[in-house]
C-alpha cells in the first residue's frame, strides 16, 4: 500500500446504475474515516451531491465518514461538463486544493457523471503534482443488473440506436454500448446492481456479458440496495494510473483512426424543472405517463409535499420509478420540488406542463 499518497477511489456507470445509493452506504458505514466527495452530475441540478450530503445524517457519529468539507457545504460539485472532458478546466483545480489539505484527508470518492468516460480521468493522475500526493485506489464500475440481462446494451444495432445520442451526421460517435464498454474497460472491480430483481437465467446473462469485456483478474460483485462493505471498495490498492495507458477502448480507436469525434454524451437533452408543493400520487402518475410516452433515459430529484415535514425523492430509469423520504426540510429552507431529466428529443416546455397539473 502506498501510505504517503491519498487514495482515491473513482466509481463510474452509467445512468441509473446505482452509483450514489452505493456511495452512500460507504459514507454511511466508514467508520469515521476523513472522505473529500467529487460529484459530477450531467445537468444543472446535483441531485447526486444533495443525497450523498444528507447521508450521513442517517447515522451514529462514530458509524459514518466525516465528509471533508468542499466549496461550501461539504461536497465538491462538479457541473459544468461531463468530467472527462472537462480533466483540466474543473477536476484538476479541485485535486490541487485536496493536495493542499492532505493531512486532513483520507480517502477522496469521486462520483463520475454516468456518461463519462474514466479512461481521461485515471490519466489525471499522472499529472505530477497529483501523482505526487495522490493514487487511483480502484475504479469501480457499477452496472444496471436488469437493464443488461435485458440485453440493452447488447451489440444490436436498432436497440444501440434507439438508446443512444448521437447526431446522424457523425458516423463515429460512440453508442452507449461502446460508452459502457468504455467504462467496463478500465474496472478494478464491477459491481452489478439490483441483484434483488434477477432471477439465477438472467444472472448468467449479465456475468456472460461483463466477463466477455473484463480480464479474470477484474472481480464481478452483485449487491442489493447498494449494501457493499466498505472495505470492498476501498483499499483495493490497485494504482490505476501505473497501467491506464495500456487500456484501449473505443474513444481510442476513433482517434487512433483520424475519425472526427464526439461523446454520446454532447447530444443528450438534459433540463431542471422548478415547481412547488405537489400532490404526490398525481405526480407518479405523471411521471409514469411520462416515461412510457417520451424516450427519457434518467428523472430524478426531490418533491415537496403539502403537509409532510420530510423531503420526497423520486428516481425513475427507464420505466422504472422509485420514491422514498430521505430528510426532514430544515426551518429556513425553501420548500420546493426539484426534477431533472436526461433523454433524447425531449422538450422542457412539454414536460413541465404536465408536470403543472400535480402542483397544488
Amino acid at each position: 500500500m502506498q501510505l504517503d499518497k491519498i487514495p482515491a477511489t473513482i466509481v463510474t456507470g452509467f445512468l441509473g446504475s446505482g452509483k450514489t445509493t452505493l456511495l452512500s452506504n460507504v459514507l454511511k458505514q466508514a467508520a469515521g474515516k476523513r472522505i473529500a466527495v467529487i460529484v459530477n452530475e450531467f445537468g444543472e441540478l446535483d441531485i447526486d451531491a444533495d443525497l450523498l450530503r444528507s447521508c450521513p445524517l442517517d447515522c451514529e457519529e462514530d458509524e459514518a465518514a466525516e465528509v471533508v468539507a468542499g466549496d461550501d457545504n461539504g461536497i465538491y460539485e462538479l457541473a459544468n461538463g461531463c468530467i472527462c472532458c472537462t480533466v483540466e478546466e474543473e477536476f484538476l483545480p479541485v485535486m490541487q486544493q485536496l493536495v493542499e489539505r492532505r493531512d486532513e484527508i483520507d480517502h477522496i470518492l469521486i462520483e463520475t457523471s454516468g456518461l463519462a468516460l474514466p479512461k481521461p480521468l485515471v490519466q489525471a493522475f499522472n499529472w505530477p503534482e497529483i501523482k505526487q500526493h495522490c493514487t487511483v485506489d480502484a475504479v469501480i464500475t457499477v452496472i444496471d443488473g436488469p437493464a443488461v440481462a435485458a440485453g440493452r446494451f447488447a451489440n444490436n444495432e436498432e436497440q444501440v440506436q434507439a438508446q443512444r445520442m448521437a447526431d446522424e451526421s457523425l458516423d463515429h460517435d460512440p453508442s452507449l454500448q461502446e460508452l459502457l464498454d468504455d467504462q467496463l474497460s478500465a474496472a478494478d472491480l464491477v459491481i452489478v446492481s439490483k441483484n434483488d430483481l434477477l432471477d439465477d437465467t438472467e444472472r448468467t446473462r449479465v456475468e456472460a456479458a461483463v466477463t466477455a469485456k473484463v480480464p479474470e483478474s477484474v472481480k464481478v460483485t452483485y449487491v442489493s440496495d447498494g449494501e457493499i462493505a466498505s472495505d470492498m471498495l476501498m483499499g483495493v490498492d490497485a494504482a490505476a494510473e501505473d497501467h491506464i495507458d495500456h487500456v484501449h477502448n473505443h474513444h481510442d480507436h476513433h482517434h487512433d483512426h483520424g475519425h472526427h469525434h464526439e461523446h454520446a454524451h454532447d447530444h443528450f437533452d438534459s433540463f431542471v424543472i422548478k415547481l412547488g408543493e405537489v400532490d404526490s400520487d398525481k405526480l407518479q402518475a405523471t411521471l409514469k405517463q411520462l416515461l412510457a410516452q417520451y424516450n427519457i433515459f434518467r428523472a430524478k430529484g426531490f418533491a415537496a409535499l403539502p403537509g409532510k415535514p420530510m423531503r420526497q425523492v423520486l428516481q425513475a430509469v427507464g420505466e422504472r420509478l422509485d420514491t422514498h423520504f430521505d430528510r426532514l426540510w430544515a426551518a429556513d429552507e425553501a420548500r420546493g420540488t426539484n426534477l431533472v431529466f436526461i433523454g433524447k428529443d425531449i422538450e422542457k416546455e412539454i414536460i413541465e406542463a404536465a408536470l403543472q397539473e400535480a402542483v397544488v
